[in-house]
C-alpha cells in the first residue's frame, strides 16, 4: 500500500526516474506543450513548477541552480530569461494539465501538461 508516500515511482529505478523527469522538463520548457500520461504530468508538474520558481530570480545563481536540474543550456537559458520572468507576481501554478484520450496500445490515460 502506499499510503502518505511520498512521491510516484513510476515503474523505474530512481535513475531512470530522475532522467525521464529531466527529458520531460527540457521538453515541456522548449516546445511549452507536450502530450504524456497523466501520471508522468502529475510528477512532471511538481518538478517543472520548483524549477520556474528557482528561475524567478534571475540571477547567475538561479541559471546555475536550473542548469543542474536540467543539464541543456538552451533549456535553462528560455527558462531563466523568457518562461520565469512571465510568472514573477504569481505563487505557483504554472502549469496546467489537461486529460486528452486514453492511449490505444495499453489503455494508459493521456493528458497535455502545458504552461498557463
Amino acid at each position: 500500500m502506499r499510503h502518505k508516500h511520498g512521491y510516484r515511482k513510476l515503474g523505474r529505478t530512481s535513475s531512470h526516474r530522475k532522467a525521464l523527469l529531466k527529458n520531460l522538463a527540457i521538453a515541456l520548457v522548449m516546445e511549452e506543450r507536450i502530450e504524456t500520461t497523466v501520471a508522468k504530468a502529475k510528477t512532471l508538474r511538481s518538478y517543472i513548477e520548483k524549477l520556474v520558481t528557482k528561475a524567478g530570480k534571475g540571477d547567475f545563481n538561479a541559471h546555475r541552480e536550473v542548469f543542474s536540474y536540467l543539464q541543456d543550456k538552451e533549456a535553462t537559458k528560455k527558462l531563466v530569461n523568457e518562461i520565469a520572468p512571465k510568472y514573477k507576481d504569481r505563487n505557483g501554478g504554472y502549469t496546467r494539465i489537461v486529460r486528452t484520450r486514453t492511449r490505444r496500445g495499453d489503455a494508459a490515460p493521456m493528458a497535455f501538461i502545458e504552461f498557463i
